[in-house]
């Protein structure tokens, strides 16, 4: 923007000092720093908009500074230094980054005043400036707090954070408030977040500030100046003049639709597939040589992956490192040090999202380069006026479409964008979550009564039709309005006496406030740290990271990184460089074309189809819209083919439905418009419901900006284009009722419900896992969805409507297709047209993008398993046991139009309804209909126009479509009234299979009774075609409904519906339970002790720990005796001898004790761990050996290894835990780990010296070589799964993953999935604070429901720390106080641990000297139980007693348990407190 020519007047305001300063400096003042300081002077509220580089940040900051420059001289402290009471100007800037460039850019007009003013022998100014946003050190914002600056620089979260906490007082004094890139943040519930700080800040003053808005040029401008000001008048300062643009719009290729032909003479075999089906490897070398030829080039892409891609391609393509990745998931650190190289010169360019939009200094940038449309002609000029960033400079910017419909978009925008038209800015109205937020925060710095509080609200813009009554349910909702037992997680937020009508704060709710500041929500996101402790790299999606593991590389930052750890919070990497890594995704980074956008690409796409010469064509978009020729050449061509396949193009007065079949024979409808995502996505919803309820069609939806996709499964009938277009008074209606099963509520609800503190962070900083968030939202969305007034529920339905999607302009569009203002025209083509085929590339390119497609971990997973095998292991359960009752009731009312979105509403219907179920009397046909006293009205009416006639089946006069009349003279023997005409009367081929598959399709679960009896048919007859229709797979023969009584028959896909219905209310049916819940459940689960005695139950104890790997040490001491009231060693010899048990080792614990596994013998091989190479030539004699001559002795072993006994042994025990080699007894195992006792007298000669721990015969585990087929791999899946369900009861990724399972979690997901599938387990979340995939036995979900509430008489129970029914330190975490507690209780073999109704209290180290508390352990009745509990189970010691010396790491007689210890019995010893057994009694144990 030029300087204004006569500058006089407007530097005439400030003091000498600034006036010389400004002239030395710049040549005139430009317009916008004319009108800024006329209306910033006059001290009215000042809306500024002026384009990028024109001086608007100086035309605020030069008043402020004159003003603090010549301001009284301030008092002084003891030292001499200047005391300020406070911050007199306030700026707000929308990025930190955005901060610290205004901070650095005041530096010089500071120093230009200090050395102006002593030119003019005054005292130099002393005005300071600090920042504070959410990088500065705590230290500085105590600093800050103690000493404030004259002029404060923040972002809006800082200062709701400084409004909420002790330095809310420095900012009583603020008398100017800057808002910068004010138009970024008044269309966003950040804005709305901000507009009510400000309203806080001004209550806090006590009297009005000058509020100064800077914003790039925006319409209506009224708007903005409103979000500004709120209820106070705001002047206007419009110096928005259109900067210079140098635009082109850049096609590298002649022809978009022959990507193949740009390879050029290279063979076939040698093109990747990119080349042939991608416009990449063209636009590459351009974008590549304009790089190089300028001198600094930003490169906009529309999502982070993209970013990182099109980095590493060119680096790849230019040998070396020309540009770096900038995007929001990289650190600041990295993001700032990318800038400064730029800036510096050290590299040429960068690719970049949003992140670089806004008005942070990036010096001299002489290129803009947009790859894709930038979707809205406000972002487009946002990122093009990035280039040449200086007043009166010209702004060049070259955009790069990907297909042909983007090439359309882009030829709009840049018309657009030189002539100014930009997007209409809307403020979002009453949104409830930041409006809770705030008052949360309100309440936690002072008490205010409702009625100031709502006076307050209501003077902001966002805020200035807030009813009392939502402000009351927002209140209500914080306060603990709602029922406490349904929303038990809701705790309230403030306090509201009712009688006062005061609101304060409760305790804890500042700390929450304060943590989960602002808007912006949390995605579950991974830090990515260089080392352990190192800095920050950037941040990974929650999925990304689940879907990688350690060793893997990926790209950050157009940096290749190795993963080196992923722990709970973090990822940490180690630099990767010149390795290729893939390519990271995030969700949800799609923009979507506003209306009013569309609607303008539909006149031009009008306009130019008007044209009839091409040259005049192609000269207007060459010279009006910026493309080059091939773009020119390449957009008249697109228009040119969509006119010839479908005689029409979609315009903002025309929308095509187009219809054609794909490659399977389904029908494809295509709705071409190019009205926008936000119009479409909706309409696309109540496209679906209309569907659904008219016709009940199968229909799948996709939209993108050009349209509505639909595919229709199946039937040749497809709707007629006006069930396509609803009507605009019923779509909003047909859009809500369907919304709220959608994903986008679900996603919207856990996010505002985040703002609202209803679901917050405790701790700053701490990553809240994505799939616990989505937990604890679905939670609280079942139980707030049963009331309607709840205000989160009601925001969430607002921002979908409003924000997220287009809904006025939906209504909008349909009443203009109503109106006959846009026509339709239905068109039906051989295959997709072009505009057609670039909607779904625009879908399909942007679902790779995000990088949803599966990755190779996930396909060679799947291929692992045989499909088939995986069925049959499964087998077919009694599927009476899993389908729900009430399902089967459900969807044969449906099936049988029974319920009232399907009854009939007209005589067409009842038509309808005979074709779809055959016969019918008149009392079934009344149930169907609405207005049932129309039924003989209506079916007279079809046998007058001869579509229904009467017959008598089995002595009853029904009523048939008389389509069907042929069928069922043919298949029943009914006689035909007279005048149906003769074509409905030909004879028909396999009738009664017709009527009998019509009658499965449209009922439930029948007998061969049901249909003969209705048709009065023998049950011969009917059984015999229904089993030629069983044979054709036409319908399926079982035992399917709960309590039947005989084999029925059911159509597949009524059955497929019915599952899915049954799986569906098996799953609503779980709610979590607690942590202790679930140790309880596990207690019971193993039978605890159980009395049962004998071999019968030791075989039961036995197959419910197979495949777990125990410590040997504690296996018969401490695990099988709990479970097994009689038990001896000599029970499991007998099972060992008699060949039904059999053992193998599992890792080596010291040097004597070792994981023991016990299995059925035949399962031997299948549990069995794959064993690697011997790792000295001793192990493989040993081997070679037992592989060659079978089960052999020690002694024979001896002579063969051909080396010394102890060398031997020691190699055989290597074996052993390798899970290599076993023994037929498990004698050995006790010798070795029991530990050895001396003979009374050593026994004489060679035999006599054997160790006992070498006794018995050794043999392989496995015995022929492992089965590597995919049907032995599914097999020892199903088998490893199944002993996982049977030993925990609910199988999680926690429990998978303690027990050590090869493959991990990812190895038994696909078991459990097929076994939920076939209804054997279920899924759910049964446990509360465990990972989202839980599956459990049907038994086991009902056992843990029934352990929600713990027994009225506590019970103590003594287990090994190891235990599988100890579940702490495995599938739960220890309870602890802080994490380095956390880490001394250790499941190590000789621990115990003591619970009390499933609540850990008690943990007795493995020596037996040292006892450590759990927080349960503060509860005296809680410990008193425990130590009395421990105290009891001295005969599972062994007979030693019991000597505590130390607990929780200091001496017992210093610590509080002492006293609980001796009531139990202990007393004072040499070094603790000591108790031995008595002599008489047994142990008391579980």
């Amino acid at each position: 923007m030029a300087p204004v020519a006569n500058p006089a007047s407007a530097l005439d305001r400030f003091s000498p000092a600034a006036r010389a300063w400004f002239r030395d400096t710049f040549a005139a003042p430009t317009q916008a720093q004319e009108l800024g300081w006329s209306a910033i002077a006059s001290g009215e509220h000042t809306l500024l908009l002026a384009p990028t580089g024109s001086g608007k940040t100086l035309a605020a900051f030069l008043w402020c500074l004159d003003r603090l420059a010549n301001r009284p001289p301030l008092p002084t402290g003891k030292t001499g230094k200047p005391i300020r009471s406070g911050v007199s100007v306030l700026y707000v800037s929308p990025l930190k980054a955005l901060s610290y460039d205004i901070e650095r850019n005041l530096r010089a007009p500071l120093a230009g005043l200090r050395i102006a003013a002593a030119r003019e022998g005054l005292p130099p100014p002393d005005i300071t400036v600090a920042t504070r946003t959410g990088d500065t050190p705590s230290h500085e914002r105590e600093d800050l707090r103690k000493d404030p600056p004259d002029i404060l620089i923040t972002t809006p979260e800082s200062l709701y954070l400084m409004l909420t906490s002790r330095a809310r007082t420095i900012l009583e004094t603020v008398d100017t408030v800057i808002i910068d890139e004010i138009h970024t943040m008044a269309a966003t519930k950040r804005g709305a977040h901000l507009a009510l700080s400000l309203e806080r800040l001004e209550r806090l003053a006590g009297r009005q500030f000058q509020r100064i808005g800077l914003s790039a040029t925006q319409r209506p401008l009224e708007e903005v100046a409103k979000y500004l000001g709120g209820d106070r008048s705001v002047r206007i300062a419009d110096a928005g003049a259109r900067r210079a643009l140098d635009l082109e719009v850049v096609v590298p290729v002649e022809d978009m639709t022959r990507l193949g032909d740009l390879v050029g003479p290279i063979p076939e075999s040698e093109v990747g597939p990119e080349a042939r089906t991608s416009i990449w490897p063209a636009l590459y070398p351009q974008m590549l040589d304009l790089v190089r030829k300028h001198r600094s080039t930003l490169i906009f892409v529309n999502n982070r992956r993209l970013a990182e891609r099109l980095a590493a391609r060119l680096n790849e393509l230019a040998g070396e490192e020309l540009l770096l990745a900038h995007h929001g998931s990289v650190s600041r650190e990295q993001r700032l040090e990318a800038e400064e190289r730029l800036k510096a010169g050290t590299i040429p360019g960068l690719v970049c999202t949003s992140s670089m939009e806004l008005g942070v200094d990036m010096g001299a940038v002489d290129l803009v380069i947009q790859v894709e449309s930038p979707k809205s002609v406000a972002r487009g000029l946002q990122r093009v006026g990035r280039a040449g960033h200086q007043v009166g400079a010209t702004s060049i910017g070259r955009i790069f479409p990907k297909f042909r419909g983007d090439l359309l978009e882009c030829a709009v925008v840049t018309q657009r964008m030189r002539q100014g038209l930009i997007e209409k800015t809307e403020v979002p109205q009453n949104p409830l979550d930041v409006l809770a937020q705030q008052i949360v925060a309100t309440c936690a710095a002072e008490d205010l009564t409702v009625d100031d509080l709502y006076a307050m609200v209501r003077r902001c813009y966002n805020f200035a039709e807030l009813s009392r009554e939502q402000l009351e349910g927002v209140l209500g909702m914080l306060s603990g309005q709602y029922p406490s037992d349904e929303f038990a997680d809701l705790k309230p937020r403030i306090l509201w006496d009712r009688e006062t009508n005061v609101l304060s704060s409760r305790r804890d709710a500042k700390i929450i406030a304060l943590v989960n500041a602002g808007t912006i929500p949390d995605r579950g996101l991974y830090g990515v740290f260089l080392g352990a402790g190192g800095p920050r790299v950037g941040e990974l999606d929650e999925e990304m990271v689940y879907e990688s593991r350690p060793g893997e590389t990926f790209l950050l930052g157009a940096t290749t990184w190795r993963i080196e750890q992923i722990t709970r919070d973090q990822v940490i990497v180690s630099p990767a460089p010149g390795e290729p890594g893939k390519m990271p995704f995030w969700k949800g980074d799609g923009v979507g074309r506003p209306l009013e956008f569309g609607r303008a690409i539909g006149a031009f796409t009008r306009e130019i189809d008007a044209v009839r010469d091409p040259e005049v064509a192609e000269r207007r978009l060459r010279e009006d819209h910026d493309l080059d020729a091939n773009a020119a050449n390449n957009l008249l061509s697109y228009l040119a083919d969509e006119k010839e396949a479908t005689g029409h193009l979609p315009t903002d007065r025309t929308v095509v439905v187009e219809r054609y079949r794909d490659e399977l024979g389904d029908w494809r409808m295509v709705i071409l418009s190019p009205f926008g995502g936000r119009v479409h996505a909706p309409w696309a919803q109540a496209i679906e419901a209309v569907l659904a309820d008219r016709s009940g069609f199968d229909v799948q939806t996709i939209w993108s900006d050009d349209g509505i996709a639909i595919r229709f499964a199946g039937g040749e009938d497809l709707p007629a284009a006006e069930a396509l277009f609803p009507g605009p008074d019923e779509v909003e209606e047909l859009v809500v009722a369907r919304l709220a099963n959608t994903a986008l509520f679900a996603s919207h609800f856990r996010e505002n419900a985040g703002r609202a503190l209803l679901l917050p962070k405790r701790r700053p900083g701490a990553r809240s896992p994505l799939w616990l968030q989505r937990q604890r939202s679905a939670n609280l969305l079942a139980v707030a969805s049963r009331y309607g007034s709840f205000p989160i529920v009601l925001e969430t339905y607002r921002e979908c409507l409003r924000d997220v999607f287009d809904m006025p302009g939906l209504i909008e569009v349909l009443r203009q297709v109503q109106n006959r203002e846009i026509r339709v025209v239905p068109v039906e083509t051989r295959e997709a047209s072009p505009f057609a085929r670039s909607l779904l590339f625009d879908y399909v390119a942007a679902y790779m993008y995000e990088g949803d497609a599966p990755l190779a971990e996930r396909r060679a997973q799947a291929l692992t398993l045989d499909r088939n095998l995986l069925r049959d292991l499964l087998g077919e359960a009694e599927l009476r046991e899993l389908l729900d009752r009430a399902a089967i009731e459900q969807v044969e009312l449906e099936l049988q139009c029974l319920v009232p979105n399907r009854k009939a509403k007209t005589v067409d219907h009842v038509h309808d309804l005979l074709r779809r179920l055959g016969d019918l009397d008149v009392e079934e046909v009344a149930a169907r209909l609405v207005d049932a006293g129309q039924a003989e009205a209506w079916l007279a009416e079809l046998e007058a126009t001869r579509r229904a006639c009467r017959v008598r089946i089995g002595g009853t006069e029904r009523w048939i479509a008389i389509e069907d009349a042929g069928r069922f003279r043919d298949a029943l023997g009914v006689s035909i009234p007279v005048g149906v005409p003769e074509v409905f009367l030909r004879r028909s081929d396999g009738a009664l299979e017709g009527i009998l598959g019509r009658y499965a399709r449209t009922h439930g679960p029948f007998v061969t009774a049901a249909p003969a009896r209705r048709w009065a048919l023998p049950e011969s007859l009917v059984r015999e075609t229904l089993e030629e229709l069983d044979a054709e797979g036409s319908v399926l023969h079982g035992d399917f409904r709960p309590g039947g009584t005989e084999r029925e028959w059911c159509d597949p896909e009524v059955l497929r519906q019915v599952k899915s219905r049954s799986l569906a209310r098996l799953r609503k049916e779980v709610e979590p339970v607690s942590a202790a819940a679930y140790a309880r459940f596990l207690q019971r689960w193993h039978s605890l002790g159980s009395p049962q005695r004998g071999l019968d139950r030791l075989r039961d104890v036995l197959a419910q720990l197979e495949g777990a790997a125990l410590p040997a040490s504690v296996l018969e001491r401490e695990v099988l005796p709990v479970r097994v009231a009689d038990y001896q060693p000599s029970m499991l010899d007998s099972l060992m001898a008699s060949g039904e048990v059999a053992w193998f080792g599992e890792g080596r614990l010291g040097r004597d004790d070792g994981r023991l596994v016990l299995v059925r013998r035949e399962m031997l091989a299948t549990f069995a761990p794959v064993v690697a190479e011997p790792p000295r030539p001793l192990h493989a004699a040993v081997l070679d050996a037992l592989t060659a001559r079978g089960a052999l002795f020690f002694t024979d072993l001896v002579a063969v290894a051909k080396a010394p006994h102890a060398e031997v042994l020691e190699a055989l025990w290597d074996l052993v835990w390798a899970g290599a080699v076993t023994n037929d007894t498990i004698a050995p195992v006790r010798a070795l780990s029991w530990g050895r006792r001396p003979s009374a007298a050593p026994h004489r000669g060679r035999i006599g010296k054997l160790p006992p721990e070498s006794a018995g015969r050794w043999s392989l585990v496995r015995s022929v070589p492992l089965d590597e087929s995919r049907a032995a791999a599914t097999a020892r899946s199903h088998a490893r799964t199944a002993a996982l369900l049977e030993r925990l009861g609910i199988v999680t990724r926690e429990g998978v993953a303690a027990e050590e399972q090869p493959g991990g979690f990812s190895s038994v997901y696909p078991v459990l999935k097929a076994m939920e599938d076939s209804g054997r387990v279920r899924r759910g979340y049964f446990v509360e604070g465990l990972g989202a995939a839980q599956f459990a036995l049907p038994g086991a979900a009902e056992r843990v429901r029934a352990e929600r509430d713990a027994p009225d008489e506590p019970s103590p129970v003594v287990l090994s720390a190891s235990d599988p029914a100890q579940p702490y330190g495995a599938t739960l975490p220890w309870p602890r106080e802080d994490e380095a507690s956390r880490k001394a209780y250790q499941r190590v073999a000789g621990a115990r641990v003591v619970l009390v109704d499933g609540v850990p209290v008690l943990y007795l180290a493995a020596g037996r000297k040292a006892l450590l508390t759990f927080p349960a352990a503060r509860d005296e009745a809680q410990l008193a139980l425990a130590v009395a509990a421990l105290a009891e189970d001295m005969g599972s010691l062994g007979g030693k007693g019991l000597s505590i010396e130390r607990v929780d790491g200091g001496p017992v007689a210093e610590s509080p348990v002492a006293a609980a210890l001796m009531e139990a019995g202990f007393t004072r010893g040499f070094r603790g407190l000591t108790k031995r057994p008595q002599r008489a009694g047994g142990p008391a144990r579980a």
